[in-house]
């Protein structure tokens, strides 16, 4: 599971997303307030995303964050790996320090590390292809495929 620092970062990139053509810094309480986030949490989340080069942000009149490069050269992993590091499954997937499972006899012939580490493979390419202008593109289009016209 995914934590909320993850979730909330992923929802506040998606949002700037949306913003993003209109090359305006959007404020903390904005996007605090759409995305149901808590300011001062969202606070501590858009300054580390700051501080890996994925926001600007502007002070004073008209300040606010946005979007440092276009949303098509941010990938879905590039923002979860900032948070989730290292993502793995299960501790023998971890690159850095190996850790063996507490209970694992067979080590890296383990069966269940073996699918593990394909799912782990799976998901992490998925991630790191997956920008956020795609997924903002793909979610209008599953909009737009649910609207019933009468």
């Amino acid at each position: 599971m995914i934590s909320k620092k993850t979730k909330y970062a992923l929802r506040a990139v998606l949002f700037l997303t949306e913003k993003y053509s209109a090359k305006e810094p959007v404020l903390i309480a904005e996007i605090a307030e759409k995305e149901s986030i808590s300011k001062k949490f969202l606070e501590s989340i858009l300054l580390e995303l700051k501080n890996k080069g994925l926001l600007q942000s502007k002070k004073g009149k008209g300040g606010g964050y946005l979007l440092a490069r276009d949303p098509g050269q941010i990938t879905f992993g590039e923002v979860f790996g900032i948070f989730e590091n290292p993502f793995a499954l299960l501790p023998c997937l971890t690159q850095t320090p190996y850790r063996r499972c507490e209970e694992c006899r067979t080590g890296s012939v383990c069966g269940i590390r073996i699918v593990m580490q394909e799912v782990h493979k799976v998901t992490t390419s998925i991630m790191n292809v997956t920008t956020f202008q795609e997924l903002r593109d793909r979610m209008r289009s599953s909009q737009q495929e649910t609207m019933y016209y009468i």
